[in-house]
């Protein structure tokens, strides 16, 4: 016999050795991504972490003094303290133990001295004359200055009960002083002009200036007064009755938050604009231990902590419900202050001195200030706000992610409200009713639409289509419903087409001229009649959430309409045919047969579009403002959680409490998609599950 065979070269050995090569490189690629993205994972989480953390307090050496005297005032600048004693004495100590140089005592022993709410210039008084004296160091060395001279000053009402100063500006400084006379307010310069001021106030308990000198507060009794000050008079703004008489008060960083201390609480007010103009209100209120207390404020934070007798110290913030850190201390400590960074706190004993380092570097950060309403200095109300960064250098940032995450999710919700009816219905129609040879030219047409970059589809929403549909904004509300009542009386007229006309395929050359049609008319005709209907809306935005849904669904639809497509081209064909060999419609094939044995591919299709325009930057950043609010509707703007990361990223310094929440930002979105993604596969293998069954049993 003639072996008709065709020779074949075929090694067992080989094949095997390739199989397991491919085998492995496969294996190892795999490993490697998941790899990747633990990596990725747990880099964001150590990023994070830190802001976390609880507050610290480490204690220093005890540093004896040379001057027994108790001081009167004292403070830090750099590596040296300073303290005015009660005997006089005016020196600066290093806090590294070394010997403080000698410095001649005052003229006169000061009977009181105040400090100024920025705590740049303090006033000593002493037998009712008063000298201004600020501590500076420069080039490492420290000195006092004397700015109007070392020469004491005199009130013209005699000595002062109480008294209270601002530094304006460098050249300017205005003391507040109750006087047998009344209470007075006394401008200075560096020329030594003088105005005075003369109050409707004949007793004041306590005084404060505010850092800019241009409010004054002043307590008699229960009763606190509120002054406006200006160079040309005084004008009382408010007066308050409180419910207890207050010990001490006390201004926080950038002199918008008042502190009141009565006997048992702390109380923070800050002043907001209502119908009678702006008044004081009272935010929240910090509960006391019975007893007395010394309070010391931060310079450059809102951050204060009280000291009892006995030790106990508890750190503050303004924008937390309760002490960020509570400790036992030494007793005995007499005075306190803390450094200009806030991160050493220096406290006064009897005869010594002991430094504190304090590791507290974003007081204001918490997990409740993230997702629950902030009462923020002069807001009418509390509310959730996320803003950064600002030109002031007191300013207080607010970090509040509930915009970012409402904005996300609403765009996402719009545009695959858009995408959704589209793809789906392209991909049903494409699927199942098109015919062969015209499926093969639209298919990858819908497909190349996905390679569109979304900096472009944002670029041409922002530019192009925003304005268009702000002028014909009637038409685009009312399109979906013109288009939908066409469909409608075109199925309901098919059946009297001419037989030729309606073979598969066919169809498509008369609802494509006539939806388009009909497109045009309602963009055309119905802002013509109605008009500008943007302009009689309030607070429409040409940027908002109607043109970031329409570009980012424009986006989604060849996403969503390749899986869900293949998802119903994969169903067996045997399951069609035999539907309709039992004398099913198409339709009723379709609805009962293909799309159930569909469904998972068809949710999955979906889910990996609502990822995709969840985790969408640029578009959203390009279309809609980028304005972070949690009100308005559809024609508001918002930003998105990953465009809020694209934009201030290049902003935040390194390593700070706005550094770490972008992170935190994107640690959010990663475990969210993951999340996503899992219950789209459970739902997605239960789906299948079902359908196999069904499949078995048929």
């Amino acid at each position: 016999m003639t072996d008709n065979r065709i020779p074949v070269q075929f090694s067992d050995r080989s094949r095997r050795w390739a199989d397991r090569l491919t085998r492995r490189i496969v294996t190892a690629s795999g490993v490697a991504i998941l790899l990747l993205m633990l990596l990725l994972f747990f880099w964001l989480i150590w990023v994070v972490v830190p802001l976390f953390a609880a507050p610290g307090l480490q204690a220093g050496a005890t540093q004896p003094l040379t001057d027994k005297t108790p001081s009167l005032a004292l403070g830090m600048q750099g590596d040296a303290g300073w303290r005015i004693s009660r005997a006089g004495t005016v020196r600066f100590i290093p806090l590294d133990g070394a010997p403080p140089e000698p410095v001649p005592p005052l003229a006169q022993a000061p009977e009181a001295v105040v400090t100024s709410a920025d705590q740049r210039s303090l006033l000593i008084q002493s037998r009712g004359t008063l000298l201004l004296l600020q501590p500076a160091r420069l080039n490492g060395e420290t000195e006092w200055r004397f700015p109007l001279g070392d020469k004491p000053l005199m009130l013209p009402e005699g000595p002062a009960q109480q008294l209270a100063l601002a530094t304006p500006d460098e050249n300017r400084w205005r003391i507040a002083a109750a006087t047998p006379g009344g209470v007075t307010v006394t401008t200075l310069t560096r020329q030594r002009e003088v105005k005075h001021q003369r109050l409707n106030q004949a007793h004041a308990d306590l005084l404060l200036l505010s850092p800019r000198g241009d409010l004054l507060y002043s307590v008699e009794g229960r009763l606190l007064r509120v002054w406006e000050l200006s160079t040309e008079q005084a004008r009382l703004r408010e007066v308050i009755t409180l419910t207890k008489r207050p010990r001490s008060l006390h201004l926080l960083a950038g002199g918008q938050s008042l502190l009141i201390e009565d006997d048992d609480s702390i109380s923070q007010w800050f002043a907001i604009a209502g119908e009678q103009g702006v008044r004081l209100q009272n935010i929240q209120r910090w509960p006391q231990p019975q007893g007395e207390r010394l309070i010391v404020t931060e310079p450059n934070r809102r951050v204060f902590a009280t000291l009892m007798p006995t030790g106990l110290l508890q750190l503050y913030a303004s924008k937390q419900p309760g002490p960020i850190l509570s400790r036992q201390l030494a007793p005995g400590i007499r005075h306190a202050r803390f450094s200009d960074r806030g991160d050493r706190l220096l406290v006064e004993r009897e005869s010594s001195w002991q430094s504190y380092h304090l590791d507290n570097p974003w007081p204001d950060f918490s997990w409740r200030n993230l997702w629950q309403k902030v009462w923020y200095e002069n807001y009418p109300q509390p509310d959730w706000v996320w803003q950064s960064t600002a030109a002031g250098d007191n300013y207080q940032a607010k970090f509040s992610l509930v915009p970012m995450v409402i904005g996300t999710l609403k765009a996402a919700a719009l545009a695959l409200l858009f995408a959704t009816p589209l793809a789906l219905a392209a991909a049903i129609y494409t699927a199942w009713f098109m015919a062969p040879g015209l499926r093969r030219w639209v298919k990858p047409a819908i497909e190349m639409m996905g390679a569109l970059p979304s900096v472009v589809i944002g670029l041409i929403a922002g530019l192009w289509l925003a304005p268009r549909i702000s002028s014909a904004l009637s038409g685009v509300l009312l399109l979906p419903l013109m288009l939908a009542l066409t469909l409608l009386i075109c199925g309901a007229l098919s059946a009297r087409l001419p037989a030729s006309w309606r073979q598969p395929g066919r169809e498509i050359l008369l609802l494509l001229p006539l939806l388009s049609g009909v497109t045009l008319l309602t963009l055309w005709l119905l802002p013509q009649l109605t008009g500008d209907l943007s302009e009689h809306l309030q607070h429409y935005e040409q940027r908002n959430l109607l043109v970031a849904g329409v570009a980012m669904g424009f986006a989604l639809v060849p996403l969503i309409f390749t899986l869900a497509e293949d998802a119903l081209f994969s169903v067996p064909a045997a399951l069609g045919q035999g539907s309709l060999a039992l004398g099913a419609t198409p339709w009723q094939t379709l609805t009962r047969v293909i799309l159930p044995g569909a469904s998972a591919g068809i949710f999955a299709a979906l889910m990996i579009g609502f990822g995709r325009a969840v985790g969408e930057t640029m578009i959203v950043l390009m279309a809609t403002g980028n304005t972070p609010v949690t009100d308005g509707g559809l024609f508001s703007g918002l930003r998105a959680l990953a465009a809020n990361i694209a934009i201030e990223m290049p902003e935040a310094a390194a390593g700070s409490a706005h550094y770490r929440i972008l992170f935190l930002s994107a640690l959010l979105l990663l475990i969210f998609t993951l999340v996503i993604n899992t219950l789209a596969e459970v739902v997605r293998q239960r789906l299948r599950q079902r359908y196999s069954q069904h499949e078995g049993q048929g």
